[in-house]
């Protein structure tokens, strides 16, 4: 079964995941396969998680209670653990989504691979590195909160504005001409400037492009996503402000791409050299 086909369990630490871009991280999920299973966990008596609901009702997430039996002792952990070996051990998923920045859940990731689960894990930037490598993929919840994040617009203020522009046309239709010698273009306003890629990520790249290089120094591009994921699951071009790895590579003057014709036209590979190998 394909990584884009499969049935997922989506579980959800409720005491240590955001709740401002639910949607964002279900779309994301999405894209990985199916969420067939979603839950939550957390002490829903407590304050601190009331304003839960009505982000689970808009995305059908089933809030499961846990008490808290003893103070200073995490029983949500317990819980989430404890459901997703029964979910395993069923036979209902494919693969799991572990969405929490804890490292507690460390050796359930693990555990989890072991059994031949895709295991995805979804945390903040502050992510322990243990859970992080547990995980077969894992993205940060700063990177979904960019990708998802839309402009509020407010529904009152749309008419107010449409007039505002409407009145401003109409003046500087009246307004009398000026001297062309007077104006001055207004400068464009200038892109956002994209993250410089850090060395560290262009030295795992090479290697990755040198580990799995035909002899002429080349390696398909899905191949070379695949290993770095491998090597390094939070590897994301998002983070660098790049959409995919091709765009990030043709910004990098130190690899060269290929794009290669086939005997189908629609399917069109490409490659990767590394001009300093």
């Amino acid at each position: 079964m394909s990584i884009d086909n499969l049935r997922l369990a989506v579980l959800i630490d409720g005491d240590n995941a955001p709740r401002d871009c639910l949607k964002g991280i279900m779309e994301e999920i999405a894209i990985y396969g199916t969420p067939m299973i979603k839950r939550i966990y957390g002490d829903w008596a407590s304050h601190g998680l009331s304003t839960w609901k009505n982000t689970l009702l808009e995305n059908a997430v089933t809030p499961k209670q846990q008490f808290a039996y003893t103070t200073g002792k995490n029983a949500t952990d317990s819980a989430m653990i404890i459901d997703a070996m029964d979910i395993l051990y069923t036979g209902k998923a494919d693969g799991f989504v572990l969405v929490s920045s804890d490292s507690d859940f460390t050796p359930l990731a693990i555990r989890l691979r072991e059994s031949g689960m895709y295991v995805i894990g979804i945390g903040e930037e502050k992510t322990p590195k243990a859970f992080v490598q547990a995980c077969d993929k894992f993205i940060r919840v700063e990177v979904i909160r960019d990708k998802y994040k839309k402009p509020a617009k407010s529904a009152k203020s749309a008419p107010k504005a449409a007039a505002a522009k409407k009145s401003a046309a109409k003046a500087a239709d009246k307004a009398p001409a000026k001297s062309s010698a007077k104006k001055s273009a207004a400068p464009a306003p200038a892109a956002p400037e994209k993250p410089p890629v850090p060395e560290d990520i262009i030295s795992l790249i090479a290697d990755s492009v040198a580990d799995l290089a035909d002899d002429d120094g080349w390696i398909d591009m899905s191949n070379l996503g695949n290993l770095i994921i491998k090597k390094q699951p939070d590897f994301d071009p998002r983070t660098y402000g790049f959409g995919k790895l091709s765009n990030m590579l043709k910004n990098l003057e130190r690899f060269e791409l290929q794009v290669r014709e086939t005997s189908d036209p629609n399917v069109r590979p490409m490659y990767v050299r590394d001009l300093e190998a």
